[in-house]
């Protein structure tokens, strides 16, 4: 989470939260890893990153940090470990708090201007972050710099404008999409689209773009990686007209109920080598 955002979501600026607020999040951000659609990303994601015992990584936006702690456990050796950077102090924290005993270190810093020397890990994590930043691209040459030559960049990011629903009236869901974005999604809805080409422009080679479409079939397994259909964000965290939350809300129950709701939203996974 990076300051200086295009956007005021909740995971934007986790530091400035209500204490109930920061509680939700944190809890979210726990729930969206252990999804089961967030996994098969992840998976994907493994993949592209290819880490070997021995290395050192990097995980940019590293949240409560499981990848961190994950890809700790998959470059175990001598030298092998992981550095965990989030801005949140309070992610940071739980993230300290969640500690497993494994290698990674956990720091508080600025993706975009990371307190590290050049070439000075093997591979780079980076999930779900780019969306909430003002130039992703400066935020990308910092984490190409840090990063070895021949060495892995992993992007995951989400591409909003990708997100359907279906089982509701289509006029109802488009208007509450307008309402939210920019609030519970970010201003730079289009980033996982937009990977592979600042990975292009970057010098980044041996590219691979995976598209990975999340399906969710009932309210409950989409409100944990989609808050405009989880009831429990309270009421004054919307940016909705009033009666239009609480309208929206009860479609989305009837769908459930009925077995006919439908959610659907394309998370992108680039991956490459650094310029030698």
């Amino acid at each position: 989470m990076e300051p200086a955002q295009k956007d005021r979501t909740p995971f934007s600026d986790i530091d400035g939260l209500t204490a109930q607020m920061s509680e939700i999040v944190l809890d979210a951000l726990t729930a969206m890893g252990r999804h089961p659609e967030i996994q098969r990303v992840r998976d994907i994601a493994l993949a592209g990153l290819r880490p070997t015992p021995g290395q050192r990584l990097l995980d940019a936006g590293s949240g409560s940090g499981e990848v961190a702690r994950a890809l700790a456990a998959r470059v175990a050796g001598a030298s092998g470990g992981v550095l965990a950077v989030d801005h949140s102090s309070a992610v940071t924290a739980a993230a300290i708090s969640r500690h497993d005993g494994s290698n990674v270190r956990y720091l508080t810093g600025d993706a975009g201007d990371l307190d590290l020397p050049d070439n000075h890990v093997d591979g780079v994590w980076c999930e779900r972050l780019l969306q909430h930043v003002d130039d992703a691209d400066t935020v990308i040459r910092e984490l190409l710099r840090v990063t070895r030559p021949g060495g892995r960049i992993c992007l995951i990011d989400t591409d909003w404008g990708s997100l359907a629903f279906d089982g509701m009236p289509a006029g109802l869901a488009d208007l509450v999409l307008r309402h939210v974005h920019g609030h519970f999604t970010p201003q730079q809805h289009d980033m996982g689209r937009t990977l592979r080409r600042r990975l292009v422009a970057a010098g980044v080679r041996d590219l691979t773009a995976t598209p990975f479409t999340c399906f969710f079939a009932t309210p409950e397994s989409a409100a944990v990686v989609l808050p405009m259909v989880n009831p429990d964000v309270p009421a004054d965290a919307w940016a909705t007209p009033p009666g239009l939350r609480e309208e929206w809300l009860a479609c989305v129950e009837a769908a459930g109920a009925s077995g006919t709701f439908l959610a659907v939203l394309t998370i992108w996974v680039v991956a490459g080598s650094t310029p030698r």
